[in-house]
This record gives structure tokens, C-alpha cells and sequence, in this order.
């Protein structure tokens, strides 16, 4: 498809996501990097993430999101951030927790960090920690301290599922007591590893209702005060939500090895040729690259999409949602209840098992087996797992209690995803 002939009619990025490394230390069942990771040889060094906030700035972008993974496995996160602040652009740390203390904050806040998004899995130690395959939560908690104590903007990111919507009161609850400005709250998006985790993550449409009248009722308790976002869940209100805002339309993500995408999950897209940072400029892969390009406007839509009153504000729903669940990422989200494919959400959504232990989880996993931790909350904070010099590579996931078609191919069965 060729780039729109007006140049001056396309819109400028805003928003950067810079995936510095897929390496991290948690390991989540609806985990968002894709399923083949980024070995740690083949992460970007210090000077191309330089280059790459340079053209972002001149570019237009104004805020930067660095996220991995977990970049505080960076040793040089203090010189990309250096990076991005001498570009204008407003930097926020995406992180675990796992690995920020007193000391590597500062080394952030001196170089112009402006603020941190840290990700919690519940407000229950035992089962936060159940979920994130590790012991993780008094980090978490004295990382929240840290960033309070040095002043910096604090916001909580806490992906929802079956395991945890229940606790919805308690997590916002949790963000009020360490003290965050913003809570995101955002229902899992079934692809990647979270797709192979489906069964046992996705709930029913009573349980999101519940949740989101929890959700309601603190808002207004808390209006003025913390900023609660609730990103709606694609399997139950037959509306597929805008996707990225239009492809193309108002970010980018740079992986770990420099690959550039319109959306973060749009590296299992096949045929989908996506440019390197190291062979082009940001510019010109806004501008002029193929996959940028492949679903921008409308005129890729088929029907219903092509004469339905929404397609300019809900752009035919998500493109790797369609492709994770028919194999045609040109078709209708099956979200949406227009889509000749939305039986295959209702069927989904039935199928869902009674007991969401029946189904163990599948791990995410990095060198190594991983098994859940103890039942007891643990007192001591973790350092990190995965040194920098360590691949980041993850083993084929174990199918056991994974849907069917786990790992296959989006023919013939549900595949990968964020």
C-alpha cells in the first residue's frame, strides 16, 4: 500500500513506546512481550536508544513510555533517559519495581526522569505473588515509597482477569495508601501469552460488571484526587475499542532490537514487513514504510467495517485481535457484535471453565523453569533475575492447561499476543 499523498494531513506521533529489553525478572501469565523474546546481544546499545529519542523528538513525539520487559535491567537506563529529556520529551518509567531503590532512583531523577508507572498483580501479597510466578510485592511496595519520598508522579498499572477483578476495591484501595496520582486499570487482552493463558484468566460478564460498578462508585469518592482509567474488556460488550487509535495514527513502539510497530502486538502479524531503527530513520518509517501504512485510514476496511458509521472512530476494531482470531488481520474484530466472526467470542466466552484453578497457569519463562512461589507474602525485597549479559530468549511454553491450539498458527487455533 502506498504512504497517503498529503503529507501534511498525517498525523505526528505523540506517543513512543521504547521496549528497552525483554528481560524481566516476573513472570506473568498474560505477559505482553511476544512469545519469541529479544536475546540480550541483540538489544540496541546505548547510542542507537540516543538516536532513536533524538528523531523522536524532532519527529513530534512528547512523551516517551520505557518499558521492556523490565528496564531497570538497563545499566544504561540513566543515559537513555538523559537522552529523552535532552529531546523534550516527557519520560516515564514503566516498571516492576523489582530492582528501583533509593539509590537508582536518584541516578533517574538526576538525569530529568519525570515520572514512574509502576505494575502491581493484586492487592493481596499471596496472590499477587501467585501471579507474578515470583516474590515481588514488599519491592513493589517500598519501590512506591521511594518514588513518593523523592516527589516524583506515581501511577499503578494492573492488568485485570479472573484471578484478581474481585479484589478491584482493595487494588484501588492499595494505590490510595502508597500514595499514586493515576491507576490504570486494564482488562487483559487476549493475545501473546495471555492468550495461552485464556482459560484461566478470562471472567464472565457478571464479574466485569460488578467491577465495574466498583470502579464507578470509587471514582467519585476519589474525583480530584486519583485518576482511575478502566480500559474495557473485548470479549463481552460486542464493541470493538479503537485500535492504537488509529494504526499509525498517534504512537510507535520500538523493540528491544530496534524493530519499529504501529501497536506493541503487532510483531505476530505475519506478512507484515516491519522496518528496523537501525537502517531507518523514525521519519521515514512514520512516513513511508509499508507496515505503517498497511491498515491507516479506511481504505483496507471490508465489510461491515467499509460503510459502518464508526469506522473512523473505532477503525475496524484491533488489528492483531482479528488475526490471533481468524488468521485475516484485514478482517472485522470478532469484538465487535457487526463482525461476521463475533460467534467465535460468544463461543469463547461459554466456554470459559467453572473453576479458574481448574486450569493452572503457564508461566512465562526465562532460563529456566519457573514455579510459583510459597503462599507466604515475602518480607524481603528481590533483586532483579536475568543479568544484562543473559539471553533473553524463552523456551517453547509448556500447552499444559494452555487453550487449544496454544502455540499454533491463528488458522487453526488461537495463537500469541499482548
Amino acid at each position: 500500500m502506498n504512504p497517503p499523498d498529503d503529507r501534511r494531513a498525517l498525523n505526528r506521533p505523540w506517543g513512543l513506546l521504547a521496549e528497552l529489553t525483554h528481560a524481566c525478572p516476573l513472570h506473568c501469565p498474560y505477559c505482553s512481550n511476544p512469545l519469541e523474546l529479544v536475546r540480550r546481544s541483540r538489544e540496541l546499545p546505548t547510542e542507537e536508544w540516543e538516536r532513536v529519542m533524538r528523531e523522536a523528538g524532532e519527529l513530534g513525539v512528547v512523551h516517551v513510555h520505557l518499558s521492556g520487559g523490565e528496564p531497570l535491567l538497563r545499566p544504561d537506563l540513566a543515559a537513555i533517559v538523559a537522552a529523552a529529556v535532552r529531546s523534550d520529551l516527557y519520560t516515564q518509567l514503566v516498571t516492576s519495581g523489582l530492582g528501583l531503590d533509593g539509590a537508582r532512583l536518584d541516578e533517574l531523577a538526576a538525569v530529568g526522569l519525570h515520572s514512574v508507572q509502576l505494575s502491581v498483580q493484586d492487592a493481596d501479597p499471596v496472590n499477587s505473588e501467585l501471579i507474578a510466578g515470583r516474590r515481588s510485592f514488599a519491592a513493589k511496595e517500598k519501590a512506591a515509597a521511594a518514588v513518593r519520598e523523592r516527589g516524583l508522579p506515581l501511577g499503578l498499572n494492573v492488568v485485570l482477569h479472573r484471578r484478581n477483578l474481585d479484589s478491584i476495591e482493595e487494588i484501588i484501595a492499595l494505590g490510595e495508601a502508597w500514595g499514586v496520582e493515576r491507576i490504570e486499570l486494564a482488562n487483559t487482552q487476549f493475545y501473546g501469552w495471555a492468550l495461552l493463558n485464556r482459560a484461566t484468566l478470562l471472567p464472565d460478564r457478571d464479574q466485569l460488571a460488578r467491577a465495574e460498578e466498583a470502579v464507578e462508585r470509587r471514582r467519585e469518592r476519589l474525583a480530584g484526587r486519583i485518576e482511575l482509567v478502566w480500559v474495557v474488556p473485548d470479549y463481552f460488550d460486542g464493541v470493538a475499542k479503537p485500535c492504537m487509535g488509529g494504526w499509525g495514527a498517534v504512537s510507535l513502539t520500538v523493540s528491544p532490537e530496534g524493530t519499529a510497530l504501529p501497536c506493541p502486538a503487532a510483531y505476530a502479524l505475519e506478512g507484515l514487513e516491519a522496518p528496523n531503527v537501525r537502517e531507518h530513520s523514525l521519519e521515514w518509517i512514520w512516513e513511508e514504510s509499508e507496515a505503517f501504512n498497511a491498515y491507516r485510514g479506511s481504505d483496507w476496511m471490508r465489510e461491515p467495517c467499509r460503510s459502518c458509521a464508526h469506522r473512523d472512530t473505532d477503525f475496524g476494531g484491533c488489528r492483531c485481535q482479528a488475526f490471533a482470531l481468524t488468521g485475516d488481520a484485514t478482517r472485522t474484530d470478532p469484538a465487535c457484535r457487526l463482525s461476521p466472526d463475533h460467534h467465535i467470542i460468544q463461543r469463547i466466552a461459554a466456554a470459559r471453565p467453572a473453576d479458574p484453578t481448574a486450569v493452572p497457569f503457564t508461566y512465562r519463562k526465562l532460563g529456566g523453569q519457573q514455579t510459583p512461589p510459597a503462599t507466604a507474602p515475602s518480607t524481603a525485597a528481590p533483586s532483579p533475575a536475568t543479568p544484562y549479559d543473559a539471553p533473553a530468549s524463552t523456551a517453547a511454553p509448556s500447552t499444559a492447561g494452555a487453550p487449544p491450539g496454544g502455540g499454533s498458527r491463528p488458522a487453526e487455533g488461537p495463537p500469541p499476543g499482548r
